[in-house]
């Protein structure tokens, strides 16, 4: 078996130092977790920037400045930015961050943008991002979300040529853990998909089974995202020691695979 791809999403737009007093927050903490990850295995990054108060923001000049000190101290590594709304932004803003940092990659999720009430305006984004070379791995939380990415594809909103995915198993909702079978559906439909060919996916999972259900995914061609964005435990149910402890758990699991 081919290594899965292996990106980092090591604290998300929730969780805080109460959480876990390793989870990065500030740009400087978030450099050196991507170092100890990258060094562990971690390909990429998954980044999430927080404002003064420690909260989720769509920040520019935050994310320019996170970018620039990943490139100076871990340049081997790739950065993707999130548009993630968390209820607090609208489609407007997170079509902006994009436009104003201008990333080589980012993740979107499917049905916050969708939602957005000017499809020309929404398809025009979609268009201009991605004739500029920028990777919009498309965020579904549902199975169902790839037959809307196929509308959306028909409708002309999203150009499609090599569409990237990130299929999310379990919420951060009570109750909703993953589970590896979570991440059938999302499978069984890729492949009846028109992009069975030429997309690619990605999967992550929450709560204390996201070895085992990355594990089942990368069985089946995933590449993988682990970290503390969705998950604090190791394997063994004890909790990790950092972001870097959930990745080398990860490649060591993998390479057994191989």
């Amino acid at each position: 078996m081919k290594r899965p791809y292996i990106l980092v999403a090591p604290n998300g737009a929730r969780r805080n130092k109460d959480d876990h007093p390793q989870l990065p927050m500030t740009i400087g903490e978030i450099v050196e977790t991507a170092k100890s990850c990258f060094e562990a295995g971690a390909d990429g990054i998954h980044a999430h920037v927080r404002g003064a108060q420690g909260q989720h923001v769509l920040d520019a000049g935050l994310y320019k400045e996170l970018i620039a000190e990943l490139n100076i101290h871990v340049p081997q590594m790739d950065v993707q930015i999130t548009t993630e709304a968390v209820g607090l932004f609208t489609p407007t803003q997170q079509m902006a961050i994009v436009r104003q940092v201008e990333p080589k990659m980012v993740s979107i999720g499917l049905s916050e943008l969708c939602a957005h009430d000017d499809k020309s305006e929404l398809a025009a984004f979609y268009h201009e991002v991605m004739g500029a070379g920028i990777e919009v791995q498309h965020i579904l939380y549902d199975p169902a979300e790839l037959q809307y990415f196929e509308q959306m594809v028909d409708q002309k909103v999203i150009p499609c040529e090599a569409p990237s995915f990130l299929f999310v198993l379990g919420r951060y909702t009570a109750g909703q853990l993953s589970n590896p079978q979570h991440f059938d559906p999302f499978f069984g439909g890729f492949l009846e998909s028109p992009f069975a060919h030429t997309g690619k996916f990605m999967t992550c999972a929450f709560g204390p089974r996201e070895t085992t259900c990355l594990l089942h995914a990368a069985e089946n061609g995933s590449d993988c995202r682990v970290g503390f964005e969705n998950n604090l435990q190791m394997e063994n149910g004890e909790l990790a020691t950092d972001n870097a402890a959930r990745v080398a758990e990860l490649v060591e699991r993998l390479d057994r695979l191989k």
